[in-house]
């Protein structure tokens, strides 16, 4: 009691939270928990985003996979409800208006609310962000809005709170990635396999391949689509000491953009450790060092430095194009956005050796 008001506590932890530092403690695959779980994955990633309730039997299932008791989970799932709750009641009482600003996952065009639906609303945002005020929310994401960590597109409108969306889904995408130890030494000798990839033109085929060649390298990779109003083609970020991710949009839907948004976060974990980048297409305005440093990254793994003079010499022929592409051992289209990009060629040229590719294609695919 203090000045003859109780303390209510605004924040609360999911009981994802305990089942996620548990994994990865024990070294327990997303799979392994989530094959003896009702619903499979989908059950899994439900109490990992808080979205899902521990019942008796996902209680006895964690208990004999995981460890504690039946009755440690279920106190677990009832303390988190009581504390949301609080949170909840906080939170639409003295920030709702601002919560209500926030974009999450599943939001429709909505009017006037009850006071019921308010209230709902807030929750679903305290849920998704696992915060419970917009203090902790803006120590947690604010700091990725002001930081100069965002390649932005000038032929998009950007709404930082959609990119924040879409890193935060990221986020939760990740927790279900089995990853090893962080380590860039690792992703740095994978970097060939991952090159060769280029040349698989069903994302079907190389976004597995992809996603386990990162994994060894502890980098959970996510491929998310973009929000309205999220221009981003890319992001990296740590998610744990231990754990990076790179989140793929698609955004452009052609080989030449995805590849090189790849490469590109891959040189921003490996060249700039634990900052947050957000990334997009850009003219090459108002791009600060690190942003120059990941460019040069990325075409370097496209346009090898051995290769630098013969590339230059490219006169925009077709078959010419194709064979210095298969020399270096990338996707010809890798090779033409590279020439457009330096203005080799126009725009316009050679955009037939693109791979492109549909959003119907993609959506299985997408975390």
């Amino acid at each position: 009691m203090t000045d003859g008001l109780e303390f209510t506590p605004d924040w609360f932890s999911k009981p994802g939270d305990s089942l996620r530092a548990l994994m990865s403690r024990r070294r327990i695959a997303a799979t392994d928990v989530a094959k003896h779980l009702h619903g499979g994955m989908a059950a899994l990633r439900s109490l990992l985003d808080g979205t899902g309730s521990i019942d008796l039997a996902q209680a006895a299932v964690l208990a004999r996979h995981l460890g504690g008791t039946e009755s440690f989970w279920l106190k677990r799932q009832a303390n988190y409800e009581a504390a949301l709750e609080r949170a909840v009641d906080r939170a639409t009482a003295i920030e709702g208006d601002e919560w209500l600003l926030l974009p999450v996952p599943g939001d429709k065009p909505r009017g006037r609310l009850s006071a019921e639906k308010r209230r709902a609303e807030v929750r679903r945002r305290l849920t998704f962000f696992n915060v419970g005020t917009m203090k902790a929310w803006d120590a947690r994401y604010g700091r990725i809005c002001s930081d100069t960590l965002f390649r932005k597109s000038e032929a998009f409108t950007s709404d930082d709170a959609a990119i924040l969306m879409w890193l935060r889904s990221g986020e939760l995408g990740a927790d279900l990635v089995d990853t090893k130890t962080w380590s860039a030494g690792n992703l740095e000798d994978r970097l060939g396999e991952i090159r060769k990839l280029s040349k698989v033109k069903d994302p079907e085929l190389f976004l597995p391949k992809l996603k386990v060649l990162c994994a060894e390298a502890g980098v959970a990779v996510v491929a998310k689509r973009a929000p309205q109003g999220c221009p981003a083609s890319g992001a990296s970020r740590m998610v744990a000491p231990d754990k990076a991710m790179i989140l793929l949009s698609f955004r452009g839907l052609s080989d030449d953009k995805f590849w090189f948004t790849v490469f590109h976060e891959i040189g921003h974990l490996m060249l700039h450790g634990a900052r947050t980048f957000i990334d997009a297409e850009m003219d090459g305005k108002g791009v600060d060092d690190a942003e120059r440093e990941a460019n040069d990254f990325a075409s370097r793994c496209i346009v090898p430095e051995r290769n630098a003079e013969e590339f230059v010499r490219l006169d925009g022929a077709r078959d010419e194009v194709v064979r210095f592409s298969v020399r270096v051992g990338v996707s010809a289209g890798l090779t033409v956005g590279q020439m457009q990009h330096r203005e080799m060629i126009r725009q316009d040229q050679l955009n037939y050796l693109k791979r492109r590719w549909r959003w119907d294609q993609l959506e299985p695919l997408l975390d």
